[in-house]
């Protein structure tokens, strides 16, 4: 995290004719998949963010988007993070379900490290 400014720890809304915009949108929701998978999804195909990815915590399941060309298309696979498989952050949330933040957070890292 030493690399990231400390700016983009603290702001929500980051002033795009300043900074570039992010080459990875991650929404977190439990009651706005519709609006995630939409109006979201339009307005980061709009900005040109390589990649955008939705967690549906209700139901342990990731989605993820490459942008490119004015349009969007689902993949598998990150291309922002390379080797980083959505399935594996599918999974982190349906172990989320099932228990303790922490314990998940620790599994997790240790997946990626052993990857």
């Amino acid at each position: 995290m030493e690399n990231i400014p400390k700016l983009f720890l603290e702001v929500l809304i980051i002033d795009l004719d300043r900074y570039p915009p992010p080459a990875l949108a991650i929404e977190v929701g439990k009651t706005t998949l519709a609006d995630d998978l939409g109006r979201k999804r339009l307005l980061y195909e709009d900005l040109e963010i390589p990649e955008y990815w939705v967690a549906d915590v209700a139901q342990g399941q990731a989605i993820a988007f490459r942008i490119a060309d004015g349009g969007s298309r689902r993949i598998a696979q990150s291309q922002v993070l390379p080797g980083f498989t959505i399935s594996l952050l599918s999974e982190a949330l349906r172990h989320n379900l099932e228990g303790n933040q922490s314990q998940v957070g620790v599994w997790l890292l240790s997946q990626l490290r052993d990857s």
